[in-house]
């Protein structure tokens, strides 16, 4: 999604919870490559969201008005922090500045989560697939680590398509979670994580769309080839695959769900149309 300006008035340095932002305070930053990086701040006790939603995120300007841009929370519902994953961009209104940011600064969290990717925007299934590209990872870090999703899945899939090897971050959250002492007894072996790259070599190699169409994607995890019947799907990533993965899906006799109306796969129509 591009960086925009938003005309609402910011909240003041050290106000918490006044206008259409809460105040928040980075904890931890930490630069993946020269195109990636993530951050953690404080959470306002006062936020509520569904594992999956995003908000709007960024710094205040010189004039005081705030610039920010939609970004999804990659930390579960119950975190007592919010992390966010972000692509940097040279000369982005936002991203050129927010990725200097430093533990101790300040950074704008809009005080209304939304979007489409939760749970109760699926019909109950057997089996859930989070098919990510890019920073459309981070919707399913979320996911991944929310105990809901285990109660109603009897497995999860989580993919990951990036263009290099370096840029498949989070690899070792997805090695690590099902021994977590917290969730590991949920997630147990029904979490599955599925990497793949474009350019490089890897073990997994092409587009998401190729390797479902081709049938590998379910070869490789043991699994059956979709089936609106059982399977519930979820998509975030750029445009151009989710136009692709969408009329898959919808080839396949799939329904696009909501929360007013669930069905058999849901996408960020916020991201999608910007």
């Amino acid at each position: 999604m591009n960086d925009v300006t938003l005309a609402q008035p910011a909240a003041s340095a050290g106000l918490k919870a006044s206008g259409a932002f809460f105040v928040e305070t980075v904890t931890w930053v930490h630069h993946w490559t020269d195109t990636l990086f993530s951050f953690r701040c404080t959470r306002d006790p006062a936020l509520r969201f569904s594992s999956g939603q995003f908000v709007m995120v960024g710094l205040q300007k010189e004039d005081g008005k705030p610039l920010v841009r939609a970004y999804s929370i990659a930390s579960p519902s119950w975190h007592e922090e919010l992390e966010f994953y972000s692509i940097k961009v040279p000369d982005g209104p936002l991203t050129s500045r927010l990725q200097n940011i430093k533990v101790g600064d300040q950074v704008l969290i809009g005080r209304k989560p939304t979007g489409t990717l939760v749970l109760d925007g699926l019909k109950p299934g057997k089996r859930l697939y989070m098919l990510g590209t890019g920073t459309g990872l981070a919707p399913w870090l979320s996911l991944a680590r929310d105990p809901e999703v285990y109660e109603r899945f009897e497995t999860v899939v989580v993919t990951h398509t990036v263009r290099e090897v370096q840029d498949l971050n989070y690899a070792e959250l997805f090695d690590e979670l099902p021994k977590d002492e917290i969730l590991g007894e949920l997630i147990g072996d029904k979490l599955k994580y599925y990497p793949t790259v474009t350019r490089e070599a890897f073990r997994t190699q092409g587009r998401i769309t190729d390797l479902i169409a081709s049938g590998k994607l379910f070869q490789d995890l043991g699994l059956p080839s979709f089936n609106p019947a059982e399977d519930r799907v979820m998509l975030c990533g750029g445009p151009s695959v989710l136009v692709d993965l969408k009329q898959q899906l919808i080839d396949l006799g799939y329904v696009e769900g909501s929360i007013a109306q669930p069905g058999d796969f849901v996408l960020e129509r916020a991201f999608v149309e910007t």
